[in-house]
Formats: C-alpha cells, structure tokens, sequence
C-alpha cells in the first residue's frame, strides 16, 4: 500500500520549502499566486490529505462534542439524534459514551473522552452520581459543559430540562379526574433530582385537590421493569391498596403491568396506571397504556444549541436554562369516564 503524500513530498517535487507548501495551502496572502496554484494542483494529484488532529490542535478545537448519558435508552438516544442533528448542521462531530448509572463508570468517561480532546461537553448524570468533582475539573479548564434531562443543583452550568413537576401534576391530576382516590407513586432513586421533581408534582396535585397524602404509596426504587414488579406486588399486597399507580418512567409501567396481570386486576376499571416518556410500546400493549410525554428529539437540539452557543459567547451562561413542557396521552389504562 502506498504511504499517504505529505507536504514533505509537495514540497520536493515543487523544488519549495515545507514552509511555504503550509502557507499555500492555508491560502496566506505572502505566496504568490502561481505557486498557490501549483501547490493546490499537485497536492489533488498526490490526493493529500492534511493531517486533522494537528491542525486542530493548532486552532485548539477539534470540533468534537463529548456527551455522555446514563444509558442508550428509547428517551436518550432520541435526545442524542437531536443534539448529532444540530452538531452536524454546525460541523461537530459527537461522541457518545454511557455511564449504565455507574458512578465510576461516568467519571472514566470524562477522562477518555478529555483525553479525545473534545471541545466541550453535552452531560446527563448518572443515577449514583453524588460527588460532581470530575466535572467540575472540566469547567475548571474553560471547557464549555451543558447539563441535559437530569440537571442538578450541584452544578452551575447551561441546562436544558423538561417541566418534570408539571408532568407529575398532569399525570395526577388526570387520574383524580378520572375517580381514582388512592394514587400511588413508583419514584426513582431518592437522590435523583429529575424523579424527585415528578413526585412533586404529584403531591402538588393532591395537595391542591385535597387528598389525604400517604407516604406508604411513594415508593423509591430504581428505573427498572423487575423492580417496579416487584414494588407495585407489595403495593397491591396492602390491606388498603391502590386503585392507581403512576411510575415516574414507562418501563416502570411495563413493571407495574405485569404484577396487576398477574394478580387479575384489570385496567382501568380496577386499578389505573400512567407512565412517563411516552415509548412507542406504550401504544402496543393491552390495554395501551396513558403517559407523560416528553419532547426528547426537541431536548437534544436544545442542549446542542445551547453548547455551540457556549463555545462562540464570551458573555457567562453558565446561568442560562431551557425548560420544556410535557404532554399528557391519555390511553386505555387510565380512561373510566
């Protein structure tokens, strides 16, 4: 296999030194223009190809945006396609790596993917993310960082958020209007501030309705289809159980459905349900199952947006914050009246 032409090459044919091969094709106004020419006519003919990663480490970019999430799910990759989206429409390429809510895991990527010397980062944290140093370090080197979906107190920097607590105050709502008296919830870990905003939209809706609030029906367990069975069997198992659950995600739902199956409930007339993210399984099942929408595709162009605007502004933004509504779909799970 032929080596690839350098400018060591151009520059030997051309009987010109290396120097001025760099500044012809840099187009620098000190070349004359004829031997620009032949400079750009033999570099075609050699099919050379400038070396990338030193060229950016001489303009200090590399055009490359980290992003990392906590998994590859229908919610995040559909975030992930809007930021490639936007990145590619501004000349970004985009690196994904996930952390599988491992802690460790999120910090190993920050090193590698600093190590790739990306331009900035696009972030979700995970759910065992307690201690933000890692990141911290990053906005410490003037690197612009943006905080996605799950954005946290402990990090000022430039965000972009769904209106969790209205979703949780629109699934609510909804199921008291329907009848349902006794609503449980199936939250998310307790140190996750996105799941924690769901559930206080909930507790807005019953307190603004006037329902009694029982702490036994708000059940913290992780984003997991068998955790979230396992949870609502213990809910049902209750003297006095639920007649509606609402899961702060919908394959808690799936979870959820199964053990009302299994325990020959049927929904809605005896017990209702409403997920959150609006999956497309969602509307496959039997019965289809009522969820909180959320605009992922619109949330990742957000974010990435909000990142190349990071990178070109010399002004602060690390208070700037984009939120989303959500959208309630009512389906066969949760609709009586």
């Amino acid at each position: 296999m032929n080596k690839p032409a350098t400018i060591k090459d151009i520059a030997q044919r051309l009987g010109i030194s290396i120097s001025t091969v760099s500044r012809a094709l840099r187009n620098a106004p000190d070349i004359n223009a004829e031997t620009k020419q032949a400079v750009v006519l033999l570099s075609e003919e050699l099919n050379y190809q400038p070396n990338k990663l030193a060229l950016s480490l001489r303009q200090k970019q590399t055009h490359t945006i980290g992003v990392i999430v906590p998994n590859l799910d229908y919610v995040l990759s559909t975030m992930i396609r809007g930021i490639d989206e936007v990145a590619l429409e501004a000349g970004y390429t985009v690196m994904v790596c996930q952390s599988n809510e491992s802690f460790g895991r999120e910090i190993l990527n920050t090193g590698r993917l600093l190590d790739s010397l990306v331009d900035g980062f696009i972030v979700s944290v995970s759910s065992e993310t307690k201690i933000f140093d890692h990141f911290k370090k990053v906005q410490a080197r003037g690197l612009p960082m943006v905080v996605f979906d799950r954005v946290t107190p402990h990090l000022t920097a430039p965000s972009v958020r769904l209106d969790n607590e209205e979703g949780g105050l629109l699934a609510t709502e909804h199921l008291l209007d329907q009848g349902y008296k006794r609503i449980a919830v199936l939250a998310g870990p307790a140190n996750l501030g996105v799941s924690n905003s769901r559930v206080d939209g909930y507790l807005k809706a019953l307190k603004k309705r006037k329902v009694n609030i029982d702490r036994q029906l708000v059940v913290h367990c992780d984003f997991n289809q068998n955790y979230a069975y396992y949870a609502t069997l213990e809910l049902l198992a209750m003297r006095k159980r639920p007649d509606a659950i609402f899961t702060i995600s919908d394959r808690m739902a799936l979870g959820a459905m199964l053990a009302i199956k299994e325990k020959g409930l049927s929904m809605p007339h005896d017990i209702g349900l409403v997920g959150f993210n609006n999956e497309p399984i969602v509307n496959l099942l039997t019965p289809t199952i009522s969820s909180v929408d959320q605009p992922s595709f619109d949330m990742g162009k957000a974010a990435a947006k909000l990142f190349i605007e990071a990178m070109h502004n010399q002004e602060d933004m690390y208070h700037v914050e984009e939120v989303l509504r959500p959208k309630l779909f009512v389906r066969e799970s949760s609709k009586r009246l």
